[in-house]
């Protein structure tokens, strides 16, 4: 199953995510031991490689295994287990996998084990991200559970000497129509393996026919969270554990010069690590282990770095640097620019920016090391543990093989857990305390050294006739992303670029990537086109387009919201926007509330329409467009990350805002379930509308055009003149 290529886009921006600058020093003896005799020919430590935490794999969802025993295991007990290396992560996909798969075997869901994200037990996966469970994990599972159950009926067919065509598979048995003998699967199982190879196109059921998927189901496990009997990362235990600590620099970047660690090395029973760059202290109790960092005196050099002030200019001038001669560009021409600019009637060019954004999960990264001898196995909440497996080999110089990488059931991510720093630190110390070690980031090492969302600049110039019809569309994305960068819309002269710039902060994934940057700055700028011609922002983008599923969430959610029925005011304005990605069609619309006195924004009422295929679980999909909803809100009106030289300045919840039960508006989901159409993933795409949908419904009932993220982190300032341009 070759990968699409905006998987291909997203895999190298998920690779050039930089890790934590951590170079371990190996003992001499450690060192010979590992290499033998004779040369070492080695790398340095800035490669690519190293940056990301190991080269792109290629054994990727593009070639995955095609044995059935690979997936699937049936027990005497009648007992089905599935092995997939994605993980849980709060979007309820254990429950929607699951689904696929009694639904393929006949059975009931409760019947269904899934085994996820153990590096140890399930096939390599590339990771859990990009809305790839459901279109790929999805059909995969079920193409392996339906070749099982055929294979189920010709074991039960030659047992009986009869026909496979009288033969059903139902409740976990094989059943004889026509002498109603039948036989469980585990009885059919006992003593031997599901040896078969997966066919590339088995008989799946049709949508239209599903009993299980396509239904709401509840979510499995849920009484575990909903009781907090579930154990995550941080809730775990083992034997002898410590717990650990690690030293940060006082600025990104900054580099160790001196460290007195003899008031923290009298604190007893800690453990002091000193290892190249990296320090940090394993203890019996958190408490001790607190106690004996904040005994350490570190000196630090720190080089002049960017501030925020500076920030967007400074993305423009500084590209980011070609490795091997290649860079991370991609651009898309048609027709002519130039020509298309020169036709229109009306011309009209603005500039868009997106502010950094810290990913704030629930749970916070957490880690628990434990080695046995040369063989280390970490548990971690991770989106991607087989790439944090190879980062964990790297880093402590070992095989892959003799790491293995676990993942409970995790917390949220948003797209920030790609890598495997705190993995990484609690090995570290563990090896040296010979004991395991857990480790869990306080809330400010999540502000302070987890990657953000990518800030970005967008340059958008746009050629349109009188009579609305777009001729040429100009769009350039400094830095933040080419996710979803190409227009759905009908525009015969169109000139695309991303420029990846050199991101003064750790960067990386977020839900959704620079989707929500690109539909900000592209649904914006369709507002504004509208406007300028006196035409209904609805009708300039369906006019402007031929594509029957976005003309369809785009009809829904206006009817649904009553698009039309009520003009904008001074204290109440209306706003719509839409887009495409990841095989997701989104039409949003929002009402928004000024006050007069405070000119504070109130979001009211948003209406989404959704279409992603054939549904899964259609309480499943509600909950991640309600979801997805929220969290746009934070990104939308006042999320930031503030920084000056190398240090950020909002680390904590008291001074990051993020959205509260007062800042939720009533959310009205409108789902469009095409069961003629393959199923798509629904984790980022619902995402993207609301900010320029918000944005669109500010100016109907202000005249102020707001274009940058957040757009209103103090309100509506009267006053200022960025605000009131248009």
């Amino acid at each position: 199953m070759n990968q699409a290529p905006e998987f291909l886009i997203e895999d190298r921006q998920h690779d050039s995510i930089r890790r934590l600058a951590h170079v371990f020093d190996l003992e001499r003896r450690d060192f010979l031991k590992l290499l033998g005799g004779g040369v070492l020919v080695g790398i340095s430590a800035s490669s690519p490689a190293q940056e990301s935490g190991g080269a792109h794999r290629q054994d990727s969802e593009g070639n995955i295994p095609d044995s059935l025993a690979a997936w699937i295991h049936i027990a005497e007990d009648d007992a089905i287990t599935v092995n997939t290396g994605k993980v849980e992560i709060g979007q309820n996909i254990r429950t929607s996998l699951a689904q696929q798969v009694a639904e393929e075997l006949r059975v009931p869901i409760s019947a269904i084990q899934l085994v996820m994200a153990d590096t140890a037990l399930t096939p390599f996966d590339a990771g859990t991200f990009g809305s790839r469970t459901t279109p790929i994990m999805g059909h995969q599972l079920r193409n392996a559970a339906a070749t099982a159950r055929e294979l189920l009926i010709e074991m039960a067919a030659q047992r009986w000497q009869s026909d496979p065509a009288t033969l059903s598979a139902a409740d976990g048995k094989i059943t004889n129509t026509k002498t109603q003998q039948s036989i469980t699967y585990g009885e059919l199982a006992k003593g031997q393996q599901l040896a078969r190879t997966i066919p590339a196109d088995p008989a799946v059921t049709p949508a239209k026919d599903w009993r299980i998927a396509g239904t709401s189901v509840a979510k499995v496990n849920g009484r575990a969270f909903a009781t907090g009997s579930h154990r995550y990362t941080s809730d775990l235990t083992r034997p002898g554990m410590l717990y650990g600590k690690v030293l940060r620099p006082s600025a990104f970047h900054a580099t160790l010069i001196s460290l007195d660690a003899s008031a923290a090395e009298k604190i007893p029973s800690t453990k002091l690590v000193h290892d190249g760059d990296f320090v940090g202290i394993a203890a019996p109790d958190e408490y001790t282990a607190t106690r004996a960092l904040n005994a350490l005196r570190a000196q630090w050099k720190i080089m002049p770095q960017p501030s925020e002030s500076e920030l967007y200019n400074y993305l423009r001038k500084n590209p980011e640097p070609a490795v091997n001669g290649e860079g991370r560009r991609d651009r898309q021409v048609s027709g002519s620019i130039e020509r298309g600019l020169a036709s229109a009637d009306k011309t009209l060019a603005h500039t868009y920016t997106v502010a950094y954004i810290a990913h704030v999960p629930l749970e916070p990264r957490a880690a628990l090391a434990e080695w046995n001898g040369n063989d280390l196995t970490v548990w971690t909440g991770t989106q991607r543990p087989f790439s944090v497996r190879d980062e964990l080999a790297q880093a402590l110089r070992i095989s892959p093989e003799r790491v293995r990488v676990i993942v409970p059931d995790t917390g949220s991510a948003y797209g920030g857990k790609h890598m495997g720093d705190a993995a990484v630190e609690a090995s570290r110390l563990a090896k040296a305390a010979g004991k395991p070690v857990k480790l869990v980031w306080t809330r400010e090492e999540e502000f302070t050294w987890a990657y953000f969302r990518p800030a970005g600049v967008i340059d958008v110039k746009s050629g349109v006739r009188r009579d609305g019809t777009l001729v040429a569309w100009q769009f350039d994305n400094y830095n933040s992303g080419p996710a979803a960068i190409a227009t759905p819309y009908d525009v015969p002269n169109q000139q695309i670029e991303f420029h990846p710039s050199d991101s003064p902060l750790r960067q990386g994934s977020y839900r959704g990537l620079a989707a929500t940057a690109n539909h900000f700055a592209r649904e914006t700028h369709m507002d504004e086109i509208a406007h300028l011609l006196a035409m209904d922002p609805l009708q300039f983008r369906l006019k402007n387009h031929s594509d029957s599923r976005l003309r369809a969430v785009f009809e829904a959610a206006a009817n649904k919201f009553g698009w039309g029925r009520e003009k904008s005011s001074a204290t109440r304005g209306f706003g719509i926007a839409g887009g495409v990605e990841k095989g997701g069609y989104v039409a949003t619309c929002a009402e928004v509330a000024i006050d007069p006195s405070t000119r504070n924004v109130k979001i009211l009422r948003v209406v989404e329409a959704f279409e992603c295929g054939a549904i899964v679980n259609p309480n499943g999909l509600r909950n991640q467009i309600e979801g997805a909803v929220v969290q746009a809100i934070g990104g939308a009106l006042f999320e930031a990350v503030h920084f000056e030289n190398g240090r950020i300045l909002n680390p904590h919840l008291a001074d990051y805002r993020v959205p509260r039960f007062s800042d939720l508006p009533k959310i009205e989901v409108e789902m469009l379930d095409r069961k003629d159409l393959p199923s798509a993933g629904a984790g980022e795409t619902p995402l993207v509308g609301l900010a320029p949908a918000v944005g669109n419904a500010i100016y109907a009932a202000t005249g102020m055009r707001l274009r940058a993220l957040p757009l209103v982190p103090d309100g509506l300032a009267q006053n200022s003149p960025e605000l009131k341009s248009s």
